[in-house]
């Protein structure tokens, strides 16, 4: 098993085989994936997609001499197995074993560290420029797929590279989808290029002929590059995007067969300037439900190599995915409240914004991967007396700051942004963890600041944020997985902002804790009380306003106050809590507990939170610490 694949442990091995074994070390290849995902969860359909580019793209140029970017990082399972981490695949997004993206202090082979999309293009422009200016022989390739081309980013990298006519290939990993289907009028576009029958039928005999005549000298290149432009202009319905913008077009190609695109790449090694390789690919390819299924195959978690069956599930009862209950709770506000509109940037099943588009789909709006878009989107319907619900993860929120700034929170718009998977999201890593929304929305003037300790809390923050008389933008943010509770559909009631709740009335010590942190809190609370201790807890609710007269209260009568966060320490909710503190002349200890002054790998939200000291034991051993120093 894996006669061809064991023998690779580099690109060098790769490039000694035969070009037709090519086509065996790609089933080869696509099998080991299969193998390993099945049982060690990770992103599927993307790498199996791209199974045979990758293999070509190794096999033509002379990496890591030459440097390929990949977008979005979880095409590159492929890359990384054949670039000497294959025995330590299992490891993949395990904690202290590989990350799940490509990430340069891992490999050389990873030429550019990507997690969120759209970046390729602008990083290998970089790349290329810096590589001219030193005046050495590299190739760079940016391989941009999985629906990121519809990023601003992506565009911003095109404008410049096309004027700049720097050596550079941009490959199109056109699968029409990123998670969900891909949306908007670029998709309509590709999709022209592709079906185009009349295009396929004579760009072959065409590329034959403009071959031919660009042998012949240099006036005769450009005249070949002139008709080439002229007769595709001619055919398709639209002149072409790429071309427009100083781009030599080339495609719509084959993305699974190797050997093609290993001719192919030769190629556009010989091809001066600016180029782009449009390759035709399938998510989940070669494993069946994958290819019917690409949305749910996307990351599936644990399933059965053999039939598909997903099974991440045991059978029993258990409460809902955060994402679900905002899912649910949208549709029940928006069917009492007509101004109230839905807006996700490509995530609608990650976000459960699919529940709204399923029973309201003219109420509901995916405007693919353009989060920056998604904020402006917004503001601009809110403008008009709508109420949009803006659910973007917290990672990818931090790519629109200057729109909430600027669009939103300047303007004092009604906006209510709902941020999933903040905190320590898991298996994702560095890249995806939701550190740093606590911190930097509480900085904007007009922002309130929320996060809920559980799903009903969840509920009732929606219903709150909705409200007229609440009016201007509104955060809330949550994270990633299942909360507490099964019967979670309680009425809704109305959350007074920047009011706390308090949980336990103790002395001596007080934990402020915000956000689904106060449930490790609370099993503190009741492990102190079986030995006697007891101690005052709130769960604090907002971050901005701030619940002072909870505040004062804790401040007169405890000595030590604890503050845990699933955010960042500097200039999150401990450090609101201090500022307080220091504003009206108090004087304690306060402990905050959340995550340092460093980025955080992957592994399980449990094992992250125990590195950062704000699981159970970690609050346990803080609040005893503090009683021995009182």
């Amino acid at each position: 098993m894996y006669n061809l694949l064991k023998t690779i442990s580099s690109p060098d091995d790769l490039k000694k085989l035969k070009r037709e074994e090519l086509i065996t070390l790609s089933k080869e290849l696509r099998e080991f994936i299969i193998d390993i995902v099945s049982c060690n969860p990770g992103h599927f359909g993307a790498s199996l997609g791209v199974v045979e580019l990758t293999i070509a793209l190794h096999y033509v140029y002379n990496t890591p001499h030459d440097k390929i970017i990949w977008d979005v990082g979880h095409q590159a399972y492929g890359h990384k197995i054949l670039t000497g981490r294959r025995d330590n695949f299992h490891t993949n997004r395990k904690y202290q074993g590989i990350s799940g993206f490509p990430k340069r202090e891992e490999s050389e082979y990873d030429a550019f560290g990507v997690g969120h999309s759209s970046t390729s293009i602008s990083a290998a422009l970089g790349m290329a420029k810096a590589v001219k200016h030193k005046e050495e022989d590299r190739q760079v390739i940016a391989v941009i797929g999985d629906g990121a081309m519809t990023a601003g980013l992506a565009f911003e990298g095109l404008n410049n590279a096309g004027t700049e006519q720097s050596d550079l290939l941009v490959i199109l990993n056109d699968n029409n989808i990123s998670i969900d289907p891909s949306v908007g009028a670029l998709k309509e576009y590709l999709l022209d290029i592709t079906t185009s029958k009349t295009y396929n039928k004579f760009k072959d005999d065409v590329w034959n002929v403009l071959g031919k005549i660009s042998k012949m000298g240099p006036n005769a290149q450009a005249l070949a590059s002139k008709l080439e432009n002229g007769i595709k202009s001619t055919i398709l319905k639209h002149s072409n995007l790429f071309e427009a913008m100083n781009f030599r077009y080339f495609g719509p190609i084959d993305g699974h067969d190797v050997l093609h695109l290993t001719r192919i790449l030769e190629d556009m090694k010989r091809i001066p300037g600016p180029k782009l390789l449009h390759c035709i690919t399938k998510k989940g390819k070669g494993f069946l439900q994958a290819e019917l299924n690409q949305t749910k195959f996307h990351a599936p978690g644990f399933f059965d190599k053999v039939t598909g069956e997903i099974n991440n599930t045991d059978g029993s009862k258990k409460p809902p995915r955060f994402q679900d209950v905002f899912g649910h709770t949208i549709v029940e506000l928006a069917r009492n409240n007509d101004k109230i509109v839905g807006v996700t940037p490509a995530m609608p099943t990650g976000s459960s914004l699919n529940i709204m588009m399923k029973e309201m789909p003219d109420r509901a709006y995916d405007v693919g991967i353009a989060e920056q878009h998604a904020v402006t989107f917004s503001a601009g319907l809110a403008a008009e007396g709508m109420i949009p619900f803006c659910n973007i993860y917290s990672t990818f929120m931090q790519r629109a700051y200057d729109q909430v700034i600027h669009d939103v929170a300047l303007q004092n718009l009604h906006v209510v942004f709902c941020l999933d998977r903040g905190g320590l999201v898991g298996a994702d890593g560095a890249t995806h963890h939701g550190f740093f929304d606590l911190s930097y929305m509480r900085t904007v003037p007009n922002m309130i600041v929320s996060a809920p300790m559980d799903e009903i809390e969840l509920r009732n923050l929606m219903y709150t944020a909705q409200l007229e008389k609440n009016a201007g933008p509104f955060s809330i943010r949550y994270p990633r997985g299942v909360g507490l509770n099964t019967d979670w559909q309680k009425p809704l009631d109305e959350i007074r902002v920047g009011k706390a709740r308090l949980l336990n009335k103790g002395e001596k010590v007080a934990i402020l804790s915000i956000g689904h942190t106060g449930n490790s809190a609370e099993r503190v609370v009741r492990r102190l009380a079986e030995e006697k201790i007891n101690v005052t807890h709130y769960d604090m609710r907002f971050v901005q306003p701030l619940d002072e007269e909870a505040l004062h209260e804790v401040f007169k009568n405890h000595k030590a106050i604890i503050c845990v966060e699933d955010g960042m320490l500097k200039g999150g909710f401990g450090s609101a809590v201090i500022e307080f503190m220091a504003d009206n002349n108090y004087s304690a200890m306060v402990k905050r507990l959340g995550i340092p002054d460093f980025f955080i790998e992957q592994g399980t939200q449990i094992e992250l939170k125990k590195e950062c000291g704000f699981d159970d034991d970690g609050i346990y051993k803080a609040v005893k610490d503090a009683l021995m120093s009182s």
